[in-house]
């Protein structure tokens, strides 16, 4: 008898999903998953990185890249609106395992839709499939995939958009089981961008797009990939996963009733998932009226598994190389907020990241592991401020602001994209026009798909 793997039970499920089954928890989550995204990377598109991975991927063809009147072949366009769309690291996360699955999953199917004549209703479906399984997939690895030298947008993230475009594809059983094991030997991306600050980890959210149509369109084909490559001896979590004993109920059970996309995060500041519940202390310290000379230190208890990536070197932390360096450092997102009440895109310049105000500030930050942290299951914020005068002042943020326990409001979600077009030099309009795009694509599930009215918002 066949062993029935994880691959198969996610094939059966994604054949026998149908559109008509989402509840309107999830609609709203994809819904503000395309706004966020979609404003994300256009904002990004005149940026250093943003130009450049546009120089390197220049084939013309049908699918839209986003704020562009040229299109792109499908390759083309996946890479650089998800690479747009996660350069700022400003894009939804899930708080299970901060796997950002807007930036693969949207670009992924919108190049898809495109290219492949789908069917509103048929992106629709990607798009949940797609972002349900790349949460999934994160609440098996926890913390293990950063652990092990990897980044789960770039790896999770893969196989997930992969079974979106399946799903959009309308692929049989077998057709998925395939595109799931061909997409699991796509799936890469270390992150020693840590060390100085590099451009990869933007890449690795457009790379894992165009990784995931390439998989589909191979498993369309009849291209075989192994039916275990979940749980494998040498299959996803046995790669990028060695630290655990993976439990795959988390991925198998409940689909279709217990949805994990309705528990998407969105961001309210342009840094990194575990920093913000600290920016939110830091804003509140600031809002007390303290003078930022009479502060003699700051001490954050932390979880143990953010350390390697947000706290240490802790020399460098305090004096991050690049702006996109000081997204990933806790001492100085926590002194932009204490110094601008924010930590918007304004605050990750290279002007604003050398400021001597904010570095004198960020060198004054130091952390304790907190060992009762439950971070990965929850992110929480502390800072613990001592005045030169000896007083002290403590500040406590219990989840994560944007997360599933104290979530974004529409308003907001729209707010932060006209901000972000703004910034970029677009009209504020922009922004209601991307939104009514969003609410069409479920409004008009029986439509043709098209991305272009994204190429200019007008209207």
């Amino acid at each position: 008898m066949t062993e029935y793997t994880c691959s198969a039970k996610l094939a059966d499920w994604i054949t026998d999903f149908s559109v008509t089954d989402i509840p309107a928890p999830v609609q709203q989550a994809v819904e503000h998953t395309v706004i966020d995204t979609v404003a994300l990377a256009i904002a990004a598109l005149e940026t250093d990185y943003g130009v450049a991975v546009r120089q390197a991927f220049t084939v013309p063809g049908p699918c839209t890249v986003w704020g562009l009147d040229s299109g792109c072949d499908m390759s083309g366009a996946a890479v650089i609106n998800g690479t747009c769309g996660h350069g700022e690291d400003y894009d939804n996360t899930f708080e299970g395992c901060p796997v950002h699955s807007g930036v693969v999953v949207v670009p992924a199917l919108f190049a898809a839709g495109d290219a492949m004549s789908l069917t509103n209703a048929d992106v629709v479906k990607g798009l949940v499939v797609g972002i349900e399984v790349a949460n999934r997939l994160g609440l098996v690895a926890g913390k293990s995939v950063h652990r092990a030298g990897f980044h789960p947008t770039a790896v999770l993230g893969t196989v997930a958009a992969a079974a979106g475009v399946a799903a959009a594809m309308g692929q049989t059983r077998q057709q998925i089981q395939d595109t799931l094991g061909v997409a699991g030997s796509m799936a890469s991306g270390i992150i020693e961008y840590l060390a100085d600050g590099s451009w990869t980890k933007r890449l690795h959210a457009g790379w894992a797009a165009q990784s995931a149509v390439h998989a589909a369109r191979l498993g369309a084909a009849g291209f075989n990939g192994p039916g275990t490559v979940f749980e494998g001896v040498h299959g996803l979590y046995a790669a990028f996963a060695p630290s655990i004993q993976p439990d795959f109920s988390s991925l198998c059970d409940h689909l279709g009733t217990d949805w994990q996309t309705a528990n998407v995060a969105f961001k309210a500041y342009a840094c990194g998932t575990m920093t913000q519940p600290f920016i939110d202390c830091a804003v509140r310290l600031k809002n007390k009226g303290i003078k930022l000379d009479d502060i003699d230190s700051m001490t954050c208890e932390v979880g143990e598994g953010t350390v390697h990536r947000l706290w240490e070197p802790l020399a460098l932390k305090q004096k991050p190389p690049t702006a996109y360096a000081a997204k990933f450092s806790s001492p100085y997102t926590i002194a932009a907020g204490l110094l601008h009440g924010d930590a918007g895109l304004a605050q990750f310049t290279d002007e604003a990241v050398t400021d001597p105000q904010a570095l004198a500030l960020a060198a004054k930050v130091h952390y304790k592991i907190d060992p009762n942290n439950e971070y990965p299951k929850n992110y929480t914020g502390h800072i613990r401020l001592q005045l030169k005068n000896g007083s002290v002042l403590e500040e406590r943020q219990g989840q994560l602001r944007g997360g599933a326990k104290q979530p974004l409001s529409r308003e907001e979600i729209i707010g932060k994209a006209q901000a972000n077009l703004v910034f970029a030099g677009w009209q504020a309009a922009a922004a209601s026009s991307l939104e009514r795009f969003a609410t069409t694509l479920f409004g008009n599930l029986d439509h043709p798909f098209s991305a272009r009215p994204l190429a200019t918002l007008s209207g």
